[in-house]
């Protein structure tokens, strides 16, 4: 049992999706039919992993219960596998954000490639390859590992111990956040920050500073390079935790 739940989403449990539940049952998962209902969803949602949107001939998923769910799955890092006919399929493509869908399949579909593509999903979210990557800059490696420690459960985290070497870094790699430190030897952050912002391939990476400079006209400085954030390094763990995912939350 690889204690996994997966939410079915139909107009009704039809011979067709008993069958996938079968299948899913065979693999290990527990499965839940739910109907397009609000409070229904609402009741089965605790503990769930993935969401499959079965879709019959003519039962086309209300807009209503596509924008709950879109924002349930997005607050919650959630996927969906969708499953109906091509117009079905599109109709969903329209109002779901793409981050949002792992796989689609047009009806008449083979069960066994549809456990397969929940599997995929799985082994995904095991192992960490969905969550959000935060650079971490700073040249006190001591702090480094501190917040590295604090971060690894939520996040893919990796460390630059100066301004060139995350620059370096992320010519090879991709990062959903910076987290940087104000002073640093050679390349101080406001500098990273400014290199950061006149590349058109990581102008658009999100940056906040976490530094214990914290003087007025530190801070000043570098509003006019439009940082995410300026946090002191005296912050608490739990408050950064919060920060960072509320921070997530709002640029979904």
């Amino acid at each position: 049992m690889n204690n996994s739940k997966v939410m079915i989403l139909g107009k009704k449990e039809s011979f067709l999706i008993r069958a996938m539940r079968k299948k899913l049952d065979d693999a290990g998962y527990d499965s839940d039919f739910v109907t397009w209902d609000v409070n229904e969803i609402s009741s089965h949602w605790p503990g769930v992993d993935m969401v499959t949107l079965y879709m019959d001939e003519g039962n086309q998923i209300p807009e209503g219960i596509i924008h709950y769910l879109v924002d349930k799955m997005a607050d919650e890092d959630k996927k969906m596998i969708t499953i109906g006919s091509r117009e079905e399929n599109q109709y969903i493509f329209d109002h779901v954000p793409g981050d949002l869908i792992h796989k689609s399949f047009t009806r008449p579909m083979d069960n066994d490639e549809y456990v397969s593509a929940v599997n995929e999903l799985v082994s995904l979210v095991k192992s960490g390859a969905m969550k959000k990557t935060i650079l971490v800059v700073d040249d006190d490696p001591s702090y480094l590992n501190l917040v590295r420690g604090w971060l690894k459960g939520d996040y893919k985290v990796a460390m630059a111990n100066s301004g060139l070497q995350a620059i370096k870094w992320l010519g090879r790699n991709k990062a959903d956040l910076i987290l940087l430190d104000y002073e640093m030897p050679v390349t101080s952050g406001p500098q990273v920050l400014e290199m950061l912002r006149n590349d058109a391939e990581t102008a658009s990476i999100p940056v906040m500073f976490l530094t214990g400079k914290g003087d007025k006209e530190s801070v000043m400085g570098v509003m006019s390079l439009n940082p995410q954030g300026y946090f002191l390094k005296s912050i608490e763990r739990n408050k950064l935790l919060l920060e960072l995912e509320n921070f997530f939350i709002k640029n979904k």
